[in-house]
């Protein structure tokens, strides 16, 4: 073993797993499971609309979740799906999911805006380029598993 990182490794684990915290305890505040946050931010983030495969990328969780979440908030009026492409379907808001989206991932998504406000521009592209440069070197260690 080259390293012995042990300590920043515990420290990086809590902290993702005080980040996953966070987001889920911002869903519960909004009344929403952690499936329905992901996916209204995610076509919160993309307009009032995006590719169903891009959620299903983006999101880290299964299709089955997914996929779960959307029909539960199809069936409340809140979105639905379009062919868009071959295969391929559009996941877009209804003018009741403009709304509820304004209640839910709008709020989620201006609380994070909120809390980079109060780092400086250095510190915001130091920790993208440390998250990416992690991200990318722990990639190719799994990819040696």
């Amino acid at each position: 073993m080259k390293g012995n990182h042990i300590n920043e490794i515990h420290r990086i684990n809590y902290l993702t797993t005080e980040l996953e915290s966070l987001y889920h305890q911002s869903s519960l505040k909004l009344g929403i499971t952690d499936s329905v946050s992901i996916v209204l931010y995610s076509i919160y983030d993309a307009g009032s609309e995006c590719l169903l495969s891009d959620i299903y990328n983006n999101s880290g969780i299964s299709k089955q979740t997914i996929s779960s979440a959307i029909r539960g908030l199809e069936a409340d009026g809140i979105l639905f799906l379009e062919q868009y492409n071959g295969r391929a379907k559009k996941v877009i808001l209804t003018d009741k999911g403009k709304e509820y989206v304004q209640k839910t991932a709008a709020r989620l998504y201006q609380a994070e805006m909120d809390a980079f406000d109060t780092w400086t521009e250095d510190e915001i592209s130091t920790y993208i380029r440390l998250m990416e440069k992690y991200a990318d070197c722990f990639r190719q260690q799994i990819e040696k598993l």
